[in-house]
């Protein structure tokens, strides 16, 4: 196993010029990372479930020169509001909608981590006017697997109920393909949130896609998949837990401009594991460098 050198959130950030702060998104305050010039193309960063803006501390600065870019916390996640009821995908675009309205543009670039390609991906089909070019990262949404279902849920719902070191640490540890990725800087990060007095609550509330049934009424189709309009590209893991390289192969061969990029020796958070790699590949696909490759 390789040994790396300790890391921090804020050894990440600390030659990076960015702001952090709350917007008021319609009904939703949003809490984000920004970063780039606000003349330039929006390009909104979302992450997984359970997860929060921190996820895309290492890709700020190399896509803030050519975009402005807002990494967010979903609705239900991090330090935005926490509303009282099951959170399901329509919800989380609602809160999209609001965020693109309140930083004044019509339409933006979308990256989306897991329920963030989810998300991304629901969006580009609701509202394709308001979308430019996708990245759906190790999306969800296409599959229900009750194994991993129930995994991410107790995990999920056991480090809420007792948001111990060792629980949260199990929790993020799930993410990676390295387990000694995830730092004290990283656990803590997570736990604060975690700890927070509504957290219990909300997770109940954001779990609400790992149930079978709810889950059913808000996945994507082949043809859902088949209507994405937008330029697409699906970026997949050769250790991704949610599943195999295959299923990103399907969703790239469905979605009409889609095309596929594999990741080697990443998990779920590749934008994190490997962030040159994931810089590179991202930048080269939003801003049409590198041919089709």
């Amino acid at each position: 196993m390789t040994t790396r050198p300790y890391t921090s959130v804020w050894n990440d950030l600390n030659q990076v010029e960015f702001s952090q702060g709350f917007l008021q998104a319609g009904p939703y305050r949003t809490r984000y990372l920004h970063a780039g010039g606000t003349s330039k193309p929006v390009l909104l960063f979302l992450h997984g479930i359970t997860g929060h803006a921190e996820a895309y501390v290492r890709n700020l600065a190399a896509h803030a020169e050519h975009f402005s870019v807002w990494a967010i916390d979903f609705i239900g996640h991090g330090y935005s509001s926490k509303p009282d009821h099951p959170l399901e995908i329509p919800h989380y675009i609602d809160q999209l909608n609001h965020v693109l309205d309140e930083l004044g543009t019509d339409k933006a670039y979308f990256s989306g981590e897991s329920l963030g390609g989810w998300s991304t991906a629901r969006f580009a089909i609701d509202h394709p006017d308001r979308v430019e070019k996708i990245v759906l990262n190790t999306m969800g949404g296409t599959m229900a697997n009750p194994k991993v279902m129930e995994r991410l849920y107790t995990l999920s719902m056991e480090a809420a109920k007792d948001p111990s070191w060792d629980r949260v640490k199990a929790r993020l540890e799930w993410l990676m393909a390295d387990p000694t990725m995830v730092t004290d800087d990283l656990i803590r990060t997570r736990q604060a949130i975690f700890q927070q007095s509504d957290w219990l609550k909300a997770c109940e509330a954001n779990m609400a896609l790992q149930d079978l049934e709810i889950r059913k009424r808000n996945m994507l189709s082949d043809d859902d998949l088949r209507s994405i309009q937008a330029e697409a590209l699906v970026l997949w893991t050769t250790k991704d837990p949610s599943g195999p390289v295959d299923e990103g192969e399907r969703i790239a061969s469905l979605v009409p401009r889609g095309r596929l990029a594999v990741m080697d020796e990443c998990g779920h958070w590749p934008q994190y594991e490997d962030a040159a790699t994931f810089n590179k590949l991202h930048l080269d696909f939003l801003l049409g460098r590198g041919g089709e490759g």
